[in-house]
């Protein structure tokens, strides 16, 4: 059987043809490795590339997209809707034909740790790669952005799986993992309140929101961490923006696991959280036939 190896790596990149062009021809120079979908989003300034190829070629492949963006972008200039920590993102690594979860942790592990080695850039391992349960959810990992990761890297709690525990600015942290196949949907409301989106992103996703007291202040636990009041449905993770292209404002999301929650139980669920709010969906998106652009891959 062929051994297939799909890789999603997202670029905070999604408006400068030169750059998303070069990463792309980065890919296409490595052997054994298809780049099937180039899918860039100037609002989120952001580009999503979904390439599959042999364990090997997606594993150089990635590294090599990772060296070129080193060279072209700079996340100290870097504006956009998309949550993000650094200039290449997120890389999760998804077995396809021939090889199991296994063996995408350790092209994982593999890869992480030639990038924290030879670029020397602070990388974080998640999803099923994940070095603690803790470290496993990539909204987490990304809590505060690129803004807040000096201070993270400060707090041993945060120390990388690879990689100097110093911010490198122009570059950020890169998230590197193992995952399944996830559908990333997008649903339209008939305003341009982020907020509002937001709201019902909060409502549907697993992680739902952070509790508060009356007098509006985060509820903190016996160790200090505040709690959460879960969202409605498992295995979804989503937030609200503003698409300017659109003039509307979105709920974008992950579905981590259409098994547990299909798309169209989320879809009615954003329309009754949207009915509540007095707006009505206009349309929904999906963002790729291969993988993701939304919210956290």
């Amino acid at each position: 059987m062929t051994q297939l190896v799909e890789c999603v790596p997202n670029f905070s990149e999604g408006r400068d043809k030169k750059i998303i062009d070069a990463i792309a021809d980065a890919v296409r120079a490595v052997a054994d490795v298809k780049l099937l979908d180039v899918d860039p989003g100037a609002d989120t300034n952001r580009t999503v590339y979904t390439l599959v190829g042999t364990p090997a070629g997606v594993a150089e492949a990635a590294f090599q997209a990772a060296r070129k963006a080193h060279e072209l972008i700079d996340m100290a200039k870097h504006k956009g809707a998309h949550p993000r920590m650094g200039a290449m993102d997120v890389c999760p690594f998804v077995p396809v034909s021939g090889v199991t979860m296994d063996d995408c942790v350790r092209i994982a592990r593999e890869v992480g740790q030639r990038l924290g080695d030879e670029l020397e850039i602070p990388v974080y391992l998640y999803e099923f790669a994940a070095s603690s349960p803790e470290r496993q959810s990539l909204a987490e990992i990304r809590a505060g952005e690129y803004e807040a990761l000096e201070a993270k890297l400060a707090d041993p709690k945060w120390k990388p799986d690879f990689g100097p525990a110093k911010l490198k600015p122009r570059w950020g942290a890169s998230v590197v993992g193992a995952r399944e196949f996830l559908i990333a949907y997008n649903v339209n409301l008939n305003t341009r309140d982020k907020k509002l989106a937001n709201e019902i992103a909060l409502n549907i996703r697993e992680g739902g929101r952070v509790k508060k007291d009356a007098k509006g202040n985060p509820v903190k636990d016996e160790q200090g961490n505040s709690v959460k009041l879960p969202g409605k449905h498992k295995a979804v993770r989503a937030i609200g923006w503003y698409i300017d292209a659109y003039r509307q404002a979105q709920v974008s999301i992950n579905l981590i696991n259409y098994k547990v929650t299909p798309l169209h139980v989320v879809f009615e669920s954003v329309r009754e959280e949207a009915e509540k709010l007095g707006l009505i969906v206009t349309g929904s998106e999906l963002c790729s036939r291969w993988s993701t652009r939304g919210n956290s891959t």
